[in-house]
């Protein structure tokens, strides 16, 4: 697909269901196929990616704006909200650089296909009795999920990682 705005497909559920762990194991599904995927990571917690004594913290501290931090593996940019609200999740998909779809871990409020993860054996409330963005399930007992939902076997990669491109209509590069 390889637009300036590629799809955004998102991965939900209660904390300690796996979410990161089965994005974990699908972005090398995908990338096997030939797809860039990126991924947006809401978090509540304030970001730190240096010691506070680090010289992109005290710039940070001293009032810039933006602080990009570069060496020859990877590069980040921090940049200090001060007074403006936290940016809308098209605003932040649209920093990132080109890929055929993002996952999006977070961001519940906002409209997308989405994916719950679902573990029974956390008796936590799941989120698709009341969000109708979420298509499917993945979980590790289907047998103690009821809904109507596609339910997808969590440790089945192959299938969810299927599940999400015949979502979002993009064929496999390889």
């Amino acid at each position: 697909m390889n637009s300036p705005h590629p799809p955004l497909f998102g991965i939900s559920g209660r904390s300690g269901q796996g979410k990161t762990t089965l994005i974990e194991a699908l972005l090398p599904w995908f990338r096997a196929r030939g797809l860039t995927v990126n991924v947006i990571k809401h978090s509540h917690h304030s970001i730190e990616l240096e010691p506070p004594a680090k010289d992109s913290a005290r710039f940070r501290r001293a009032g810039a704006g933006e602080v990009l931090i570069a060496s020859p593996y990877r590069y980040a940019i921090l940049h200090e909200l001060n007074d403006e609200p936290e940016p809308p999740l098209t605003a932040l998909a649209a920093r990132l650089s080109r890929a055929d779809f993002v996952i999006v871990e977070g961001f519940a409020r906002e409209a997308m296909p989405r994916l719950e993860v679902v573990r029974p054996s956390t008796r936590k409330e799941p989120l698709y009795t009341t969000d109708v963005d979420i298509l499917a399930i993945a979980t590790d007992d289907a047998a103690a999920i009821n809904s109507a939902l596609p339910l997808l076997p969590l440790d089945d990669i192959a299938h969810i990682g299927a599940f999400i491109c015949d979502t979002l209509g993009i064929a496999s590069k390889r």
